[in-house]
């Protein structure tokens, strides 16, 4: 299916003209017509009643906008639906998505760009009589999380095609019982880490000090990191065959090879299990989603105390003067629509739940995810949530605290037909090179980069 996305869109585009590539504000902005806004997300029943609780509070607001909310089981079955949509001109007004997403409905030219509603400055009145600006001030927009914020913007044109809606990243989760117990303190750097995963065998031989969940991730974030090509979102796509890449390949090869780290893929499974292990092989560091918190933490005792505390810190970095920590989780995007009231009314729903935050700190709380909005934190109920933050009955508060921390240091990648499949390749790149020895090891990596790109290009 993956395979034929790309091909069904493409004669989508060849062979339909209906949609415009600019949009023109509404003079009365949101004219107070009966309005259907369908909604695609991926949602469990929790967040579901989340949700509707505040699509009920929008509706007071402006009664004829109508929501349909759907939810789809998955991201995968999300994209897959509005490509089945679009092909037949039927594609949902608003939806979850992730930039490749985005990138693929765009092959139809069917995401509706969002500055035009962004700037507006026109007044829309809502039933109760108050009113409100359609587009955000400058205040709303100084709220978001800058790295969340500009994701909407990697598509290579720098226009705005999506808006954050819950976000994640990763983190450091360790074992603070045993540094602590043993004078430890927590790597920052990747040059620290390789110090502690040697201390950490020392005491522990049998251990495999430090588990990391997404190859991927890791790949990307080192190019970061480094300031090193990994993609680009215009002319040559796939960049990440170089030195610098194929350097800290080797080096956390060697790692490899001294029993220092391991991965989901070598491992055959979340390396959670490593680390909230208490017996037998166990790592006392891991890698992974700051939404799974809960997954890195040990089973509790009896008595309802757990076997160690967790810490959570920020991922190493390769310098201080170049922090780089990913950006993850769903957005949302707009579809165009012959009618522009629909479009306008997609927007002040999603205007509404983006900028409200109440919502964004219930949700958060609720899910996992951290708010897109700085003002979050200053939320009565959310600052209590944060204030109760620790490595055992609250370790998700002490997840987003850590994610709050370091909003400065988030990144995201180049978005474009072809992006989730560079991103697939350098995971299954890194898993591939971490297991290479010998003496010819340089070579089998050199030639692992280039069939990886060989990969990319045959793909797309």
């Amino acid at each position: 299916m993956k395979r034929l996305l790309p091909i069904i869109l493409v004669l989508v585009l060849l062979c339909s003209t209906a949609f415009a590539a600019g949009f023109e504000v509404p003079a009365e902005g949101y004219d107070g017509s009966e309005v259907t806004v369908r909604f695609y997300s991926q949602q469990g029943s929790t967040l579901q009643g989340v949700l509707n609780t505040y699509i009920a509070e929008f509706n007071q607001l402006y009664p004829n906008i109508h929501i349909e909310h759907t939810t789809l089981g998955d991201y995968d079955g999300v994209r897959d639906q509005i490509v089945a949509d679009i092909s037949v001109g039927a594609q949902p007004n608003v939806a979850y998505c992730y930039p490749d997403h985005v990138a693929l409905y765009n092959l139809a030219k069917s995401v509706q760009t969002l500055d035009a509603l962004i700037d507006s400055t026109v007044t829309v009145t809502r039933a109760d009589g108050s009113t409100e600006i359609l587009g955000l001030t400058d205040e709303q927009k100084a709220d978001f999380i800058e790295g969340y914020y500009e994701e909407g913007r990697q598509y290579g044109d720098g226009l705005m095609y999506t808006m954050p809606f819950s976000k994640s990243t990763e983190v450091l989760y360790y074992d603070k019982t045993f540094f602590d117990a043993n004078g430890i303190a927590v790597p920052t750097t990747w040059d620290e880490m390789e110090q502690v995963c040697a201390k950490l065998k020392e005491l522990d031989p049998q251990s495999i000090p430090l588990g990391y969940d997404s190859e991927s991730n890791w790949f990307i974030t080192m190019c970061e990191q480094y300031n090193s090509p990994y993609t680009s979102a215009t002319g040559d796509h796939y960049l990440f065959n170089n030195e610098t890449n194929r350097a800290f390949i080797k080096r956390f090869a060697e790692w490899y090879a001294k029993g220092y780290v391991t991965t989901q893929k070598l491992y055959g499974a979340y390396t959670s299990g490593l680390f909230t292990a208490t017996t037998g092989v166990r790592s006392y560091m891991s890698i992974g989603s700051s939404a799974g918190a809960k997954y890195q933490r040990p089973t509790a005792n009896a008595d309802g105390s757990y076997p160690f505390e967790v810490g959570i810190a920020t991922v190493p970095q390769v310098s201080a003067d170049n922090q780089k920590v990913i950006s993850q989780g769903p957005s949302v995007c707009l579809f165009k629509k012959g009618n522009p009231q629909e479009v306008v009314a997609s927007w002040l729903f999603v205007k509404y739940l983006i900028t409200n935050v109440e919502f964004q700190a219930e949700f958060s709380m609720a899910s996992g995810y951290v708010p897109v909005l700085k003002s979050v934190a200053e939320n009565e109920v959310y600052a209590d949530f944060l204030a109760k933050a620790d490595g055992g009955n609250y370790i998700a508060a002490l997840s987003a605290k850590v994610c709050l921390e370091q909003a400065d240091a988030y990144y995201t990648s180049p978005a474009f037909v072809g992006s989730s499949t560079a991103r697939d390749q350098v995971g299954a790149l890194l898993s591939k090179c971490l297991t290479m020895s010998g003496a010819d090891a340089d070579a089998q990596i050199e030639a692992a980069f280039e069939d990886a790109i060989d990969e990319c290009e045959y793909a797309n």
